[in-house]
């Protein structure tokens, strides 16, 4: 009877220990965490758009996502919005290093932007697709919310996730159920059981914050496939992914 009892305790012991490493085996968070070197933050200067401060500058940031890189240097996908009209555009790498960029290719339309960093041998991240994606699919966002309001409360570069799902597969968009919080721009959202990025996310409507969109990522490899055959005249071509 004292051995059935000593042998029971050691099973709930057991059980216990597993139920506490549970959160570790997470899909989502196993998702996140080999994403998370991916995902990159842009600042920058944009113009002003108070007519009080006409001419003038102000800060600016967004988010990104490293989509190739080898030993010449590293890539990276992003919302043309976010970039537009920027001077002084940085990068931040692994939430330390800000290296100076260059821009590739941009298109307002498709509203996505191909930029270049001399850092190489970056991770890279797996990019999905939207074909057989369904509303209800568990999605993730990663970037950088606010970074300047975090780090003036001393809370440092760090990068945030949120969890959320798909509302609609709509023309040209996914249609999400939580916000785009200004700094997350461009950063990728991801399916939450693979960790493939399937889009990139944007805030549509100034009215309704509470919903979010996301550029298809086929859109976006289409338009990487085109930047790459067709180099901007002036730049260097970007290098095939290695």
């Amino acid at each position: 009877m004292k051995r059935a009892v000593i042998a029971l305790a050691a099973l709930t012991l057991v059980a216990c220990s597993s139920s506490a490493k549970e959160p570790a085996g997470d899909p989502f968070v196993r998702a996140f965490k080999t994403l998370r070197p991916s995902v990159v933050l842009f600042t920058m200067q944009i113009p002003s758009d108070d007519p009080k401060k006409k001419g003038s500058w102000d800060d600016a940031y967004g988010s990104g996502v490293i989509v190739a890189s080898g030993r010449w240097g590293s890539r990276v996908l992003t919302a043309e919005h976010v970039i537009h009209g920027a001077r002084n555009l940085r990068a931040t790498l692994r939430e330390r290093k800000a290296v100076p960029v260059r821009i590739l290719a941009r298109d307002e339309k498709s509203d996505l932007a191909l930029v270049a960093v001399d850092a190489p041998d970056l991770p890279v991240a797996t990019l999905g697709t939207t074909r057989g994606i369904e509303p209800g699919t568990a999605i993730g966002v990663a970037g950088f919310p606010i970074p300047d309001a975090f780090q003036d409360e001393g809370l440092g570069v760090a990068t945030s996730v949120y969890a959320g799902r798909i509302s609609s597969v709509r023309k040209d968009a996914l249609e999400l159920d939580l916000p785009i919080i200004p700094g997350e721009s461009g950063g990728p959202v991801f399916d939450a059981a693979s960790g493939a990025v399937i889009g990139l996310a944007e805030s549509r409507f100034e009215e309704e914050k509470a919903i979010g969109f996301a550029i298809p990522i086929d859109d976006a490899v289409s338009f990487i496939s085109r930047a790459r055959a067709k180099p901007p005249s002036g730049r260097r071509s970007t290098p095939p992914a290695e």
